[in-house]
């Protein structure tokens, strides 16, 4: 795995924190806090910030600091677009590269997910969620295509979408698709997995939605 500035470490932890809903839409980040939280000077806490909000995860405020981003539900479904078409090209560079470390890797990160869900501890699955999917990507091997999946995950609203009822139990049975053709080695098989996993949640979230107008 690539070295991580300490930077990019607390940069990894906030996003998977925002897109977990450990950080809330529109709450504040204050500087010092994270410094203390993570054990760390506040120069990796605001370089990482000034990171964040050039992926637009966070918005600056000359008073208030960073703030975490709200996100447009009318975007939204650009971005759902967007998504797929650049995690399945990942997806598939991770079919290619995957070697047996990385499976087990990805094996007891999928773990992870279902034993936080199974233990009602809903945030931590989320945040294995996060996880699960950033390391596949990884594996791709393409950088910029994650980059700028990053950029899109700021605007997507996975804290909603996880917190439907029983959505955390299908995407488990999702992530065992994608897994399990990446262990065959079905490239077609794992792309196809990945575009009905961001479709899944983003169909659930617009019924919901729905249901309440």
């Amino acid at each position: 795995m690539e070295f991580k500035t300490k930077e990019n470490q607390v940069a990894d932890y906030l996003r998977e924190g925002i897109i977990a809903g450990r950080f809330a839409r529109g709450a504040r980040l204050k500087q010092q806090e994270l410094a203390d939280m993570l054990n760390t000077s506040i120069t990796p806490v605001r370089e990482a910030l000034k990171l964040l909000e050039a992926e637009g995860y966070v918005s600056g405020d000359n008073y208030k600091g960073a703030v975490v981003a709200p996100f447009d539900i009318e975007a939204s479904s650009e971005v759902q677009n967007l998504r797929i078409l650049l995690e399945t090209q990942l997806v598939r560079g991770a079919v290619e590269h995957a070697t047996a470390s990385d499976i087990a890797e990805l094996k007891q990160l999928a773990a992870e997910f279902s034993r936080a869900f199974d233990a009602g501890e809903n945030e931590a699955a989320r945040a294995a969620n996060y996880r699960f999917h950033h390391r596949m990507f990884e594996i791709a091997r393409l950088p910029q295509t994650l980059h700028f999946v990053q950029i899109l995950w700021a605007r997507y609203p996975f804290d909603l979408i996880n917190r439907l009822k029983g959505r955390i139990s299908r995407a488990a049975e999702e992530h065992d698709k994608i897994l399990n053709a990446i262990i065959a080695g079905d490239m077609a098989g794992a792309m196809l997995a990945t575009r009905s996993h961001i479709e899944a949640g983003w169909q659930e979230l617009r019924a919901s939605i729905a249901a309440l107008g």
